[in-house]
């Protein structure tokens, strides 16, 4: 895509809060319009981890964000690090954040919804959200990073993932080495 998308990332309180800082670090770099938003699940996640977060933009419950109308959806919203709290909820239409109420917003208006699930093993309930999601158009891309690529360090490994993650979403990337090449 030419065009500069309007993306908005939402980081919640799964392990992994440095999949979602280098993915907001990757999108500014890409130059897209990036709107942040932290649960604060992941405040907690990110002191356990020693992690540091974004700048937020919005907070957890602005229900007054743009992003929470449908006449100001987001072109495309990543969840990542997405907790199974926050998975169940949008599977289940459960709005009750700015994070949970923009990924429904995005799925009605049938926008790019990727969730970057970092958890394991995954319970049938979590599945089960995973297929209700998928079935609604979302994407639901597992932090489970590859090896073809050789990996040497932690940050090849995130930056496999966060390359993954903006190929889902339609943004294109150089952050590991593809298949065969």
């Amino acid at each position: 895509m030419n065009f500069h998308m309007r993306i908005l990332v939402a980081i919640t309180g799964a392990s992994g809060i440095i999949y979602g800082k280098r993915l907001v670090e990757a999108l500014r770099a890409s130059k897209q319009k990036v709107s942040v938003v932290i649960s604060n699940g992941a405040k907690k996640v990110a002191k356990a981890e020693g992690a540091h977060l974004p700048a937020a933009d919005y907070e957890e419950f602005d229900f007054s964000a743009p992003f929470a109308s449908g006449s100001s959806a987001a072109d495309a919203m990543i969840i990542c690090p997405c907790s199974l709290k926050t998975l169940g909820e949008i599977a289940n239409g459960v709005g009750n954040s700015l994070i949970t109420r923009a990924a429904e917003v995005a799925m009605k208006e049938r926008k790019k919804l990727v969730l970057v699930v970092r958890e394991t093993p995954y319970s049938l309930i979590a599945i089960k959200n995973m297929e209700l999601v998928t079935l609604s158009g979302a994407i639901v891309l597992p932090a489970s990073p590859g090896f073809y690529h050789h990996p040497e360090t932690i940050s090849d490994l995130v930056d496999y993932i966060v390359g993954k993650t903006l190929d889902a979403a339609g943004i294109p990337n150089k952050l590991f080495k593809r298949w065969g090449k």
